[in-house]
């Protein structure tokens, strides 16, 4: 669950972070979460019948920390799998010794070949070598294949990371990163040309409600360098379920050339062409829970994801699905 820290940093002036000491206890409550999520708000532009909202991606950059994500990665992945340096360091142990005793068994072939006296001894050191051969090919498997595991997590880890580290903009002062939504908000990725984000936009209407209840917000991400308009309808019938849409699609990402850096690693590893469009869910954790080409599918994450509000607030916040 996000600390109160990132909490007042989101939602509230410098003011409140220095109250965090006093206030840390308030984010645990179901209501301050809701709030923290109803209280981000994005500016939209006022037509006579409709609303519109033109995403816009700031194209700058900025110099990213690679050495500091990967030193996070490590210490998250020691802190996932924390016996696994135990095992690689046994691994290593059994694998000195069996070939210590390889060693000492292949000296002794040699001596008892080269001296007909002690030919009777050559089966006894044949066995011998041959279970210190077979422990040490055993042993280095397992190593190898934990080693693999391994360095795959931590690339996993890296990339959540560098997920993480990238920003957001919820409205035309504020600039966030996703990491300061961790515990707050189930981001959804929606990554591919504007007409793509603008019909993912039309299937998410009949589940508005429902998402935003399990913390859903989604961040429309145009790769064809065309901003998606997306409509609302204005009228006073609607004026309830516009403003929850207004929410759930009120993020924009910035610095657009990290984003696609990110997207484009995550296609090639995935075998996606670079011009598929993609979804991608994260957990409340900030870690990915899911992924696809074409639309999200919405009434998927309405029927798989626990509300964040409720009696069962709290209790089913890692019931988010096992991560990829």
């Amino acid at each position: 669950m996000a600390s109160m820290a990132q909490f007042c940093y989101i939602l509230g002036p410098s003011n409140l972070r220095q109250k965090y000491s006093s206030f840390r206890f308030c984010f645990q409550n179901p209501i301050y979460r809701k709030n923290a999520l109803s209280s981000i708000n994005l500016t939209f532009h006022a037509k006579p019948s409709s609303v519109s909202s033109s995403i816009v991606c700031s194209a700058a950059n900025k110099p990213s920390s690679s050495s500091e994500v990967s030193s996070a990665a490590k210490i998250r992945s020691e802190v996932l799998t924390p016996f696994r340096s135990v095992r690689m360091f046994f691994y290593l142990a059994f694998i000195a010794s069996g070939a210590l005793g390889g060693l000492i068994a292949l000296t002794q072939l040699i001596a008892a070949l080269s001296n007909p006296a002690r030919s009777s001894e050559v089966p006894d050191i044949l066995t011998s070598l041959g279970i210190d051969i077979g422990a040490v090919s055993i042993f280095a498997f397992l190593y190898f294949r934990e080693n693999t595991a391994k360095n795959a997590q931590i690339a996993r880890l890296s990339r959540e990371e560098n997920l993480s580290n990238l920003k957001l903009r919820v409205d035309q002062n504020k600039i966030i990163s996703v990491s300061s939504l961790r515990g707050i908000a189930r981001l959804v990725v929606c990554a591919g040309p504007a007409s793509f984000i603008v019909e993912s936009f039309k299937y998410s209407e009949p589940f508005t409600e429902g998402l935003l209840e399990r913390a859903v917000l989604v961040v429309p991400f145009a790769i064809d360098g065309n901003s998606p308009s997306l409509e609302f309808d204005d009228s006073e019938d609607t004026k309830e379920i516009t403003a929850k849409r207004k929410r759930l699609w009120q993020l924009t990402p910035v610095y657009v050339t990290e984003w696609f850096e990110w997207l484009d690693e995550q296609k090639k590893l995935a075998g996606v062409s670079p011009e598929s469009p993609v979804y991608l869910s994260l957990r409340l954790d900030g870690r990915v829970r899911g992924s696809g080409v074409g639309y999200p599918p919405w009434n998927a994450f309405v029927a798989q994801l626990p509300p964040v509000k409720g009696i069962w607030s709290g209790l089913l916040d890692g019931m988010d699905g096992r991560v990829l």
